[in-house]
């Protein structure tokens, strides 16, 4: 079986940063594709980086719904006077709205399954939302603390 990421090397030959790429079941990409980047701290975490990508692959509606009241409550939260959300029939419909361009991987705590996913709005704002011991530990645009 081929593995999940794809074009994996090291950003830099000094160091043990790699990215690479994957196929996004969920969210798309800038341009309404289906690859995001995956960033690796270290070479050694390529098995769990794509246990990660599966439970990324699974998420549940709950999870995924509760992931999209987040993004409208980050729009809303913007500073940007010239977007307007319009009114969204479905919490989902968000999602035209905005598009994510990367998977970040961390050292993991007990082998739980924690990431990063990075992206941004159409309203001006970087957006994410972090998995933390695989439940939904935080959406919006100050998520790095959360990883």
């Amino acid at each position: 079986m081929a593995g999940l990421i794809k074009n994996l090397e090291k950003i830099a030959p000094d160091e043990d940063i790699m990215e690479g790429d994957f196929k996004s079941l969920i969210f798309k990409g800038e341009d309404d594709n289906d690859e995001l980047s995956i960033y690796l701290r270290n070479p050694s975490l390529v098995g769990y980086a794509e246990k990660c990508i599966r439970h990324f692959n699974s998420l549940s509606d709950d999870m995924i719904d509760e992931i999209c009241h987040g993004l409208i409550e980050s729009c809303h939260l913007s500073d940007d006077e010239e977007f307007e959300l319009p009114e969204l029939e479905n919490v989902r419909d968000i999602l035209e709205y905005c598009w994510f361009s990367s998977m970040t991987v961390d050292v993991p705590e007990d082998d739980e399954i924690s990431y990063l996913i990075e992206g941004e709005g159409d309203w001006g704002e970087a957006v994410g939302f972090v998995i933390k011991n695989s439940t939904l530990a935080y959406v919006g645009d100050d998520y790095e603390e959360y990883l």
